[in-house]
């Protein structure tokens, strides 16, 4: 996995409370394995109608938000079932960092496992953001790791919080196999010495 520690990147909004995962990828699309392709079809529902022609009013549709990597959203995001699929259309789509007040738990975690920041500010605080993405096209922040930071260039700095385990494991670029290799030499060494009765 790709470590994070500093991303400056382009907001995309996402207005909507209680987010659920089959909003972010629906079911139809949940036949494949591996983790990559998911990404087209984000949010799939809210950016192409029935007749499979784009509905131009979704934020991700518009021209001023292509290539975001950091999406903000209102409260109970990624609520619903506990697909890890909708981590991995987010981040296949290019983002690595996703904003809200607050998050579904099992979404929280899977966005943890996948490379994905996720970043509870208070209802003000997202506002604020919706605010200044709305208002200023091309609107980017920074989001900084080490620091437990996000900056604009506007002079908008906003401390965030992160459990230190969390932060650590985005920060060297570690999933839960990652942490484990990380004791390859003592795990060849038990299974060794059990293999010696």
């Amino acid at each position: 996995m790709e470590a994070f520690k500093k991303l400056t990147g382009l907001v995309a909004p996402v207005d909507r409370v209680n987010v659920d995962t089959d909003a972010i990828i629906p079911k139809q699309f949940l036949k494949r394995i591996e983790r990559s392709g998911f990404g087209q079809f984000l949010f799939f529902e809210w950016r192409w109608d029935e007749k499979g022609e784009v509905i131009p009013e979704f934020s991700l549709n518009q021209p001023r938000y292509k290539g975001a990597s950091v999406l903000i959203s209102r409260a109970n995001f990624g609520c619903g079932s506990s697909r890890e699929h909708a981590p991995w259309a987010i981040l296949d789509y290019g983002f690595k960092v996703v904003i809200a007040p607050s998050f579904a738990d099992i979404f929280y975690n899977n966005c943890f496992k996948n490379g994905i920041l996720p970043i509870r500010l208070s209802e003000e605080q997202v506002e604020d953001l919706f605010q200044r993405t709305n208002k200023q096209e091309g609107y980017e922040l920074t989001v900084d790791l080490e620091n437990n930071k996000i900056t604009d260039n506007a002079g908008l700095e906003i401390a965030f919080e992160l459990d230190e385990h969390r932060r650590q494991f985005l920060l060297q670029g570690l999933d839960d196999i990652g942490l484990t290799l990380q004791h390859e030499d003592k795990i060849s060494a038990y299974e060794a010495a059990r293999t010696a009765f």
